[in-house]
């Protein structure tokens, strides 16, 4: 059995595994609907990235056994770009604290854009967002900001929306 499993918290996770799971055939479910992670073979995980972790993800691959006998595929989604290597290797640092090193290893890992709209984050997610900026520009010269950084500020309280299915074509290759 086969499986695409996502952790999103604003949808764009959630309308990637959709995409996934059409073009796969592959079972859809939540992150929290998961009662038997083992029961899969091929286990396509697409997590929303919030405060340097991935959604879900932890806890989705905690109980993982016989890690070698799987396929598994992870796509982080988030804003900044990640066609730089620096937001990639910033991402994949922070994937490294949820995920065992023997998951970490043998998964195949890739990182899309996906959307934002200030005006439907949680009151916890705008201020953790406001705070972010105000240190983002109070405190850190612009030389030593980084794309992340960049790609915070020049998005800050707008609506924008980078999902690109054709994005999903090596992750699908990789299937």
């Amino acid at each position: 059995m086969d499986t695409v499993i996502y952790g999103s918290k604003y949808g764009s996770a959630k309308k990637y595994a959709q995409e996934v799971s059409e073009k796969t055939g592959f079972e859809l479910k939540s992150y929290d609907e998961v009662n038997d992670i083992n029961s899969f073979n091929t286990i396509i995980y697409i997590g929303s990235l919030y405060a340097g972790g991935v959604t879900g993800m932890q806890k989705t691959f905690k109980k993982l056994t016989k890690v070698k006998d799987k396929k598994i595929i992870i796509a982080t989604v988030g804003i900044a770009d990640p066609e730089n290597k620096e937001n990639t290797d910033h991402i994949k640092d922070g994937m490294k604290g949820q995920l065992s090193e023997e998951v970490f290893d043998h998964a195949k890992i890739f990182h899309l854009r996906g959307a934002i709209d200030y005006s439907k984050l949680s009151f916890k997610h705008s201020m953790m967002m406001k705070m972010l900026v105000k240190m983002v520009v109070a405190k850190l010269p612009e030389e030593k900001q980084n794309a992340e950084t960049e790609a915070m500020l020049e998005t800050y309280n707008k609506q924008v929306d980078f999902i690109d299915f054709e994005t999903l074509k090596p992750l699908l290759e990789c299937v």
